[in-house]
């Protein structure tokens, strides 16, 4: 298996209701840990962002809870789907992932079109349990009640066999 972690949307324009803001640093904590052991493992780590209003717009930047390196791949996009008219699916194939691991927000659109559109493509695919915020309360219950999730754990015992 050789993985890939996606970060989704994790941009400063769309986290700033008060209710997501107190799920941000819980979210980000495993966020940057996954991220960490990806780049430690020489796997790929990428940051996806919407470029509704454009690149270099103010609110277009990552939050600063999200610990990104020179290494990280980009990819905008301006679908929910993160595969949807970008070179995402190219991206990981040159490199020959055949896993994707999807963390970050939303989880009712952003993150679930973007799992979907990996498997679509032929790729394994798992969200990241505890590491997507939602726009709405029960959203990610709902993610982690219909999608596949996988652990830090896990990621690490795959990590170390990839």
């Amino acid at each position: 298996m050789k993985p890939a972690l996606l970060i989704i949307d994790m941009q400063q324009a769309f986290l700033n209701h008060p209710r997501i803001q107190s799920e941000i640093a819980g979210a980000c904590e495993y966020i940057n840990a996954v991220a960490d052991m990806f780049r430690e493992a020489g796997r790929p780590v990428v940051v996806v962002q919407d470029k509704d209003g454009g690149e270099g717009t103010p609110g277009y930047e990552v939050i600063p809870e999200v610990k990104l390196a020179e290494s990280d791949l980009r990819i905008s996009k301006a679908w929910n789907n993160s595969f949807w008219k970008t070179d995402l699916e190219q991206l990981l194939r040159e490199q020959g992932i055949d896993f994707v691991v999807v963390c970050g927000f939303a989880a009712e659109h952003c993150v679930t079109f973007t799992f979907n559109g990996a498997v679509e493509r032929g790729f394994g695919a798992a969200i990241l349990q505890k590491g997507i915020l939602g726009e709405h309360p029960d959203s990610v219950a709902a993610v982690y009640r219909d999608r596949s999730l996988i652990s830090y754990s896990v990621i690490r015992a795959i990590l170390k066999h990839s």
